[in-house]
């Protein structure tokens, strides 16, 4: 080891170096805990059970030929057999690296041809699109079941490579190792692969470990993001192996709010589109309690904790209010926690998009600790993070131990420290792009401090908005102040560069929708249908001149179109972790655009006024 290396001091008293020697203290350490579980108990497995099996995944791997620094490609839904092939990867010294389940064939092809791996790990339900992508591997490992062509996992761990030695294998691992490629969502080009080594690993959950983020041996998480993305790979992950919380797989990620009752995490994370849906979820519900006494009630008590939140933000003291708030707490608030299945939440968590301030007073408001994370896969995930006993709404808060921050002449905010990856996988242009000869990261961020430093993000870098009069508009800020008040719409795209005005393409949520269709009586009706009609438009132009009180004249919406289709995470429109693909979403729906700066008004357009 070098005096540079990173020590994790795990639990047991043992300093460690690398994913894999925490991963191996931590089976020693809690033999009989769970590890990991499935929705339910249906699948249990306890830290010794994952040990023997990651030595034997590892055995049978090494015998298809993985050995230190070849890349393994896994393309699994949210389940046990993910975490045990990549953890059994990792003790060869491997690589292992996860596709979005929403990948297309030639996406398929862009990834196996940069990452060059020999082998791959998949389901059933996935193994034609892979054989699709036209690239050659030589072993194909399906984890569901027997397959034409394939191996099972059943096959690698009764297959070992002859006179294997696992101890000296994974002892071998060193801190500089790659432990993962995470591939960028490509919102304007083909996905980069960064470079995530065990010492980033490390170094990420140790800064985690001094602030709001820590993580113990007695939390619970729920795996439900897609593998290939930076969160799920350390929050849950990463974070199991090291601190040795429990974990709980989630095959659909819609399934993630029916899962919270039975898994009752402890810390959760969820992008700002989760919490939305929880909170509509809530909605939901309370719209069907056949009580008016009882509905009645659960409204006053989350408006209530609503505004006794927002006088704490505020610094005010009221005592009425306070006294309101303990009967609410009692009567409604914690009851509602239990069903809803985060009654012992400790730390939940937004990033990967700017939470809009009103979501954020909401769930506050029903007395969860609630922190919002800034951060990148090129930063293994979280770089800054707000304090849970000082939520700070619309900032994103201090960076993380060990992280060193400073805005350029621009506003962009530069990172340099341990958490940073070294580069991109095969493009050393890019990586000289983004990181300097000092080592200082371009995030593509713009963002302002405030004067105790934490960081505010004002948009991305290159995502700007310049109108007919020059103004520079952050085009989120407009798309939060939207979605702010309003269940119904799922996403906004603010438009108009080098126009007068701006205007709006508007996204429904379709689980909202169908909801507001059973009001209306009219369940029969398709999306499309549902979308044109006078009550759906009417909310949303509420939402829309709501928004626009919370902006500056410039910055208003004074024009918009509600779309009649779906956009699906991983689809032409949005990325897997539901960032909005800008210039992809130009290109398809130019028609559109072009009428909303019509010089009438066309059909399906409307007017703010």
């Amino acid at each position: 080891m070098t005096t540079t290396d990173i020590g994790y001091a795990h639990e047991s008293g043992k300093t460690v170096y690398t994913v894999t020697e925490a991963f191996q203290e931590t089976a020693r350490l809690r033999p009989d805990q769970v590890a990991l579980r499935t929705v339910g108990g249906t699948q249990q497995i306890t830290w010794r059970e994952y040990g023997a099996r990651v030595e034997k995944l590892a055995a049978g791997l090494a015998a298809l030929g993985v050995g230190p620094g070849d890349t393994v490609g896994i393309m699994l839904t949210n389940r046990p057999e993910f975490n045990l092939i990549d953890t059994a990867a990792l003790h060869l010294a491997a690589v292992p690296f996860s596709v979005y389940n929403t990948s297309s064939p030639e996406q398929i092809a862009h990834l196996f041809t940069n990452a060059a791996n020999r082998v791959v790990v998949t389901e059933q339900r996935f193994l034609d699109i892979v054989r699709d992508a036209g690239v050659t591997v030589e072993h194909t490992v399906v984890v569901d079941g027997p397959a034409e062509g394939a191996h099972t996992l059943a096959d690698l761990e009764a297959n070992p490579l002859p006179d294997f030695d696992f101890h000296a294998a994974w002892t071998a691992v060193r801190p500089d190792d790659l432990a993962t490629l995470i591939y960028t969502s490509g919102t304007t080009g083909p996905s980069k692969g960064v470079e995530v080594t065990h010492r980033n690993v490390l170094a990420q959950i140790i800064a985690q470990l001094d602030g709001s983020l820590a993580a113990g041996l007695d939390d619970r998480a729920i795996s439900y993001l897609p593998a290939a993305h930076i969160a799920d790979r350390i929050s849950a992950h990463a974070t199991n192996l090291l601190v040795g919380i429990q974990l709980t797989t989630v095959a659909d990620p819609r399934e993630v709010a029916a899962a919270l009752p039975d898994a009752r995490p402890t810390v959760f994370f969820g992008v700002p589109r989760v919490w939305q849906k929880i909170k509509a979820g809530i909605e939901g519900k309370l719209a069907q309690e056949p009580s008016p006494v009882k509905r009645a009630l659960a409204r006053w008590a989350i408006q209530t904790g609503i505004a006794a939140a927002r006088a704490d933000l505020a610094g005010r003291r009221e005592p009425l209010l306070t006294l309101r708030h303990t009967v609410a707490e009692a009567l409604v608030l914690s009851k509602l926690r239990h069903a809803m299945g985060v009654d012992k939440l400790r730390v939940a968590a937004s990033g990967a998009a700017p939470i809009p301030p009103e979501l954020l007073e909401y769930f506050l408001g029903l007395g969860l600790g609630f922190t919002e994370v800034w951060g990148m896969s090129e930063t293994t995930g979280v770089a800054t993070y707000t304090d849970l006993t000082k939520p700070r709404p619309g900032s994103v808060g201090k960076p993380v131990g060990g992280l060193e921050l400073r805005l350029d002449a621009d506003g962009e905010v530069l990172l340099r420290g341990p958490i940073l990856t070294r580069g991109y996988r095969a493009m050393p242009d890019k990586t000289a792009e983004t990181i300097d000869a000092d080592g200082w990261l371009r995030t593509g961020d713009i963002g302002a401090l405030d004067p105790d430093g934490w960081l505010r993000i004002v948009d991305r870098k290159k995502e700007l908005i310049i109108n007919a009069a020059g103004k520079n508009i952050a085009p989120t800020n407009v798309e939060n102040a939207v979605k702010a008040g309003c269940s119904l719409i799922g996403q906004v795209v603010a438009v108009g560069e080098a126009e007068p005005y701006i205007a709006a393409l508007i996204v429904l949520d379709p689980d909202v929708v169908a909801l507001r269709a059973k009001e209306f009586g009219a369940t029969d009706a398709d999306f499309a249908t549902l979308a044109a009609r006078r009550e759906i438009l009417d909310e949303v132009l509420a939402a829309v001149r709501a928004g626009n009180a919370r902006l500056s004249r410039v910055e208003q919406i004074k024009r918009f179109i509600v779309l009649d289709t779906v956009w699906e995470p991983g689809g032409d429109e949005l990325t897997p972790k539901m960032s909005l693909k800008r210039v992809p979403i130009a290109a398809k729906y130019a028609e559109q655009l072009t009428r909303l700066y019509a010089s009438d008004l066309p059909e399906g357009v409307v007017n703010v006024g």
